[in-house]
């Protein structure tokens, strides 16, 4: 009689080959169906039991198939309760397969579990002890770790190992049970059996690791068993059964060196008791081999984690400058990776490895290129910034299109943080823009102009340089926006050769040469509008300087009448009527640009990048908290203009208002360089007007995205109209007493009289406990901010009747040593929120607390009870003449206000 192929008795490679013949998808769902219905049938049915352990062993390669066999998970426990060996096998096979720790059923099988662990047959307790450690809940740990503790003290050597892989899950899920394994996972390590101490090792990790306890037992009772067993593997001899190409037993190596790490970390004798054997590793393991190559890598891990001695670190990064010679780039770059940590430990060991990281940047692999790249950056030092920036901008000609945009990154960074000198300065940037401009950002070549408009003495050998480079590279876009700048703004100096260096040759430009690169630049770049923007501004401002050429440059112009772009349209029209009818405003409207504050560009500039950098990653630029002027520029008189982001994402951010314009506005809006675009206020003079109308090719006011605070220098102007979101650091003279009602009680005979804005302290005085009429003493308290240098408390005070309005009362006190001058507090607000600064008590902070500047504000919430109070603040100051920048979120506001 034949049998049937998908009956419950058909054998495991049978259903297999039945599966493996389908030729569809459907095929096989067909045949795992009727398969999974035959065991289905065979379970229900009695006397089937000799074929339990073949349905199980089918019902696992339908798991592995992706197929649901949830119906054969109490076959899985009747096997294991099972008294023969080969029952037990497939039973927890199955049960490490089929379940997991959140199903039900196991809750069922602890009880075998329990005996089988106390089995007389070292394999049963074997397969126990190796399901215990894959599926283990936290319950079953509780109650199963004494029977694997008693294993633990087992003769046989494989449960011994077993057991301690057993106790590392116990450990993970109930990490309370960590003092019950910290004698016997220290005790082990005595042990001769390789299998056995790797187990223990791996147990004496998860200890650290679950407990401080089990970390300062280990640290007095392994320190010596662990450098004996590194000392014993290390110095034994050929063991067949732990050779790994050459190296004796490299796993237990590599677990020895990190636990001896994780003991190591932040404790100065046990970090003592290793140097010695560390070192022996570090130089009797061949590195001509992988397995030689992971144990030194481990061992220069452990180096750089404990607290070793200065000569063994030297060891640990030379052994990394041989890695970075490895031809397997494997190694090169975790070598690479290692570097970049140990700098911060020992500078001076890395930096002898220059020359071979240089190496690394022109590597084929890109990986290996920007690791290595970002370890040059760290590298930078005063000392070395000249040759280490030659060797970057020598590779920027060949390096690879997909690599330029990196490399010119870092390169631009370089110079900008380490130049000491503007012609340096000037000859690396004009390097970069010529060779890689198209890759460069607008915020590089933004800062570039800013120092060529504050270096008066170069102005005359940028434009010559710029207008050379642009005879050779004028397919850089980058390098053409300057250079049309420049001849914009200098283009008689170019025709004149004014300012001449000493070791520059002299070049021969006409006006009609200038002309000609300008030209150049405005057709090729047909498609890019600021571009051709700033190519009409330097045309314009050419016919100014070169009146001979003033009706080429009106043709010139002209093009663009019907330019289907309405910006360069309107451009033109005006640029023309201005060149043919205004000549006699012509010379003063087309006058220089005003020098820009080069100090506040670049406080404004690292804002910005601050803004747009995730916390886990540093700026690589000038950060405010700890400024550094490039080029020689001297530091800011007064605490320079800075924005503060909007708080809240879902608020539409606001403009900012200002009562005049400051000639610097002009050139931020033509170079759109300035995190804001102020508009005017009143009715502005007809020249203004004009100029703001032709200089202006960068967004429209409207479009502006930020919170702005009102800059110090403008503190004594009155606004011409209020914004409610904009912070005046000055307010109406009246409104210096704002925080009090008008029910205030004043004393007899005291008369009204004129309040000017010189009375900044009149609201000095008003403590926290100071009782004043109209206000309620209810809010607490609150630290708003402070750091290791200031703290800032504010006291809070509601207008009776009014629960939308809150009168702040800021105390700032300095916590250091040293004097705070020139002390100014910001602050912005998301815009449903309206805030009016009072003047301050005073610019000067007091050393060691020993004094406080006060300030008052009001803040009105309109929308009380539904969003809550937030605020962001700034606080510049100088410490012995050195400008100090600090800011924060404070978020901290009691519910309600």
């Amino acid at each position: 009689m034949a049998l049937n192929p998908f009956s419950s008795g058909t054998r495991l490679r049978d259903m297999i080959r039945a599966i493996r013949a389908s030729k569809t998808a459907a095929e096989e769902r067909a045949v795992v169906r009727r398969e999974c219905a035959a065991i289905r049938t065979a379970i229900s049915e009695r006397g089937q039991e000799e074929l339990r352990h073949r349905n199980m062993a089918k019902l696992m390669f339908i798991h592995m198939l992706g197929y649901p066999t949830h119906f054969g998970q109490m076959e899985c426990l009747k096997l294991i309760a099972a008294a023969g060996y080969p029952e037990k096998r497939i039973g927890y096979l199955g049960l490490m397969l089929l379940l997991d720790e959140r199903q039900e059923v196991l809750m069922l099988v602890t009880n075998s579990l329990k005996q089988d662990l106390n089995h007389s047959n070292p394999f049963i307790v074997g397969l126990a002890l190796c399901a215990l450690g894959n599926i283990c809940s936290a319950e079953m740990a509780r109650d199963l770790a004494p029977e694997v503790e008693k294993l633990l003290r087992s003769r046989d050597v494989n449960t011994k190992k077993k057991a301690a892989l057993c106790s590392v899950r116990i450990v993970r899920k109930v990490p309370d049970l960590a003092e019950n394994f910290m004698g016997l996972a220290a005790s082990l390590l005595k042990e001769k059996h390789h299998g056995v101490l790797i187990s223990a090792v791996q147990l004496c990790t998860e200890l650290c690791k679950a407990s401080k306890d089990a970390l300062e037992y280990l640290r007095k009772n392994c320190i010596e068993g662990l450098v004996r067993i590194l000392r014993d593997v290390s110095n034994s001899s050929y063991a067949p059964e732990y050779d790994v190409a050459g190296i004796s037993d490299p796993f237990l190596h590599i677990r020895v060196l990190k636990l001896m790490r994780m003991l190591g970390q932040g404790d100065a004798d046990c970090s003592e008791y290793m140097n010695d054997i560390l070192a022996q590793v570090a130089t009797k393991t061949e590195s001509n081999k992988n397995a030689g190559n992971a144990i030194l890598y481990e061992c220069v891990e452990t180096i750089m984690g404990i607290e070793a001695t200065s000569g063994l670190r030297v060891l640990a990064i030379n052994i990394l400058g041989r890695f970075l010679s490895n031809r397997d780039n494997n190694i090169r770059y975790v070598a690479l990776n290692i570097l970049m940590r140990a700098i911060t430990v020992d500078t001076q060991a890395v930096q002898r490895h220059r020359v071979t990281i240089l190496e690394c940047v022109k590597d084929a692999d890109a990986s290996i290129r920007k690791r290595a790249l970002e370890l040059v950056f760290l590298l930078v030092n005063d000392t070395n910034v000249k040759p280490l920036t030659k060797e970057l901008v020598d590779y920027l000609d060949v390096a690879d299109p997909d690599f330029k945009e990196d490399l010119t990154a870092k390169i631009c960074s370089i110079t900008e943080k380490f130049s000491q000198e503007k012609l340096w300065y000037l000859d690396q940037m004009l390097k970069v823009l010529s060779l890689a401009g198209n890759h460069v950002k607008d915020d590089v070549w933004h800062a570039l102009i800013v120092v060529i408009s504050n270096a008066s003495e170069l102005q005359g050998y940028a434009v010559r340089s710029l207008y050379t480079a642009l005879q050779a590279y004028s397919e850089q876009g980058s390098l053409l926006r300057v250079a049309v700048w420049c001849i914009g703004e200098y283009g008689e100096m170019l025709v004149n050769n004014v300012g001449m260096l000493e070791a520059e040759p002299p070049i021969t430009v006409t006006e009609s040469d200038a002309v000609d690169a300008v030209e150049l630049g405005f057709n090729r770049y047909s498609a890019d509008v600021t571009t051709r923007s700033m190519c009409l501004v330097a045309l314009l401002k050419l016919s100014s300087r070169f009146p001979s050429m003033s009706e080429r440059i009106k043709q010139i112009v002209a093009q663009n009448k019907e330019n289907m772009v309405l910006e360069l349209q309107q451009r033109s029209i005006e640029f023309g009527s201005i060149i043919q009818r205004h000549q006699s405003i012509r010379s003063s409207l087309l006058e220089r640009m005003p020098v820009l504050d080069e100090a506040a560009y670049l406080v404004k500039r690292a804002s910005a990048t601050q803004a747009t950098i995730p916390a886990y990653k540093p700026a690589s630029g000038v950060t405010p908290g700890d400024l550094k002027l490039p080029n020689g520029v001297a530091k800011p008189a007064a605490a320079p203009l800075v924005d503060l982001l909007d708080l809240s994402s879902d608020d539409a951010p606001v403009t900012s208002t200002s009562a005049t314009t400051t000639p610097n506005d002009f050139l931020q809006d033509l170079l759109g360089i300035g995190g804001t675009n102020l508009s005017t206020a009143g009715v502005p003079s007809a020249s203004t007007d004009i100029l703001m109308d032709l200089l202006s090719i960068g967004p429209s006011p409207s479009q502006n995205g930020l919170l702005d605070l009102i800059s110090p220098a403008q503190a004594e102007q009155k606004p011409v109209s209020a914004v409610p979101q904009v912070v005046s650091l000055v307010p109406e003279p009246m409104d210096l007493l704002g925080s009090l009602s008008s029910s205030a009680s004043s004393s007899a005979g005291t008369k009204s009289s004129t309040v000017v804005p010189q009375a900044a302290d009149l609201l000095d005085g008003l403590s926290a406990s100071t009782s004043v009429s109209g206000l309620d003493d209810a809010c607490p308290s609150i630290t708003a901010f402070q750091s290791a240098t200031l703290k800032i408390v504010f006291d809070l005070r509601k207008q009776l009747g009014k629960p939308q309005e809150t009168t702040i009362h800021a105390t700032f006190t300095n916590l250091t040593s040293t004097t705070y001058t020139d002390f100014i507090f910001q602050a912005a607000v998301p815009k449903f929120i309206q805030l009016r600064l009072d003047p301050a008590s005073g610019n000067v902070v007091p050393a060691s607390g020993k004094g406080s500047v006060t300030q008052g504000f009001n803040v009105t919430n309109s929308q009380h009870g539904q969003k809550p109070l937030a605020m962001r603040i700034r606080m510049s100051y100088k410490v012995n003449g050195e400008d100090r920048l600090e800011q924060g979120l404070v978020s901290n506001f009691p519910p309600g206000l």
